[in-house]
């Protein structure tokens, strides 16, 4: 058993949490609206997808990775329009605790479910995994070796949602209303553009 295949895993989930996308835009504007737990449910929602598909690769299933690279463009367009309705909650919510209050009644778990299946969504994550493990020579590794691979991915990926969730609550209470405002009209312009990206490269696909 290799020891540093742990370290692998925590590096490569980090860095792929840690690129900038729809899904941190949508983190970073929960913790602003709801608070520093909000986010980091969020986040590990994102770690647990990283870990699931990063578990797909490290153990070698080629069937599951068939299907869901087969099925893509299905998935694009669904993720495409989930995230275009993401962008309209964002750009039209109220702001305040009155607000959270009343857009969350998932509170917690619905933070996590949501992101979780959002990021499940997306093929591009698997195949990120994918071709990362193939770039390593991580192939017919043991067992223990694909689970540490695994742990590694969700833990490097959950440091990350740790570090920005902090880092971005740290900075809530200088947050004016007006600036949350700016932030969810940029984050939610920026969300949807995302969203018709996806839905253009799954139609094309």
């Amino acid at each position: 058993m290799d020891p540093a295949v742990f370290a692998q895993g925590f590096v490569l989930g980090f860095a792929i949490a840690a690129a900038v996308g729809p899904i941190s835009l949508l983190v970073v504007r929960r913790t602003l609206a709801e608070g520093r737990l909000i986010g980091l449910a969020s986040g590990l929602g994102v770690a647990t997808a990283d870990a699931t598909y990063g578990g797909i690769a490290a153990f070698g299933l080629t069937a599951v990775t068939g299907v869901l690279v087969g099925g893509g463009r299905a998935l694009g367009l669904v993720g495409g329009l989930f995230l275009i309705w993401l962008a309209w909650r964002t750009t039209t919510a109220r702001l305040g605790v009155e607000a959270a209050a009343t857009e969350r009644h998932g509170g917690l778990a619905g933070a996590y479910l949501s992101i979780l299946g959002l990021t499940l969504t997306n093929p591009l994550t698997i195949l990120s995994f994918a071709a990362l493990f193939a770039g390593l020579g991580f192939s017919n590794r043991t067992l223990i070796e694909a689970s540490l691979m695994t742990l590694g991915v969700f833990a490097g990926s959950a440091g990350w949602w740790v570090i920005l969730s902090s880092a971005v609550a740290a900075l809530r209470s200088r947050i004016t209303p007006g600036w949350l405002r700016t932030v969810n009209l940029a984050s939610g312009l920026a969300i949807a553009a995302f969203g018709f990206a996806a839905i253009v490269f799954a139609i094309r696909g």
